[in-house]
């Protein structure tokens, strides 16, 4: 099994460089056993969400997340997870974090010091684990 790098899958779906394109298509159809780390497709989503010469639509990224997520000879770490963040995702959730929480999927609760939005979100979303701002207590 060979591991990617966030820039072949890049590559693979913007197409925007010829001889890296070619070889990208090859790789992703030619070879039997292709892994990605959650963290490369976390990358992947914000290359192509950022990416100031061609930039993708939220619906483009959303079918290029989900076709890795169903290329038969693509195991995706923690697919779950990913799958996961990718629905909540289209549900209006920041890609990142929906990854974090989906990842966090086995703990009480994501503590968050910042991001009031992403709590309310994820509460009005009912997701879990919980979604949580910590504030000080007194002894």
């Amino acid at each position: 099994m060979k591991a990617l790098d966030t820039n072949i899958l890049v590559r693979y779906y913007l197409q925007d460089d010829a001889h890296q394109g070619r070889i990208a298509l090859r790789l992703m159809q030619e070879e039997p056993a292709l892994w990605v780390a959650k963290t490369t497709v976390l990358e992947l989503e914000w290359v192509l969400s950022s990416n100031e010469t061609h930039p993708f639509p939220p619906d483009k990224i959303h079918q290029g997340i989900d076709h890795l997520l169903r290329l038969p000879n693509v195991t995706v770490e923690d697919h779950e997870a990913v799958a996961a963040a990718l629905r909540w995702h289209q549900q209006g959730l920041d890609f990142a974090d929906a990854l974090h929480l989906a990842s966090a999927r086995d703990c009480a609760e994501l503590l968050t010091f910042d991001d009031r939005r992403f709590a309310r979100r994820a509460a009005r979303l009912r997701l879990k684990p919980a979604v949580t701002v910590p504030t000080a207590t007194r002894s």
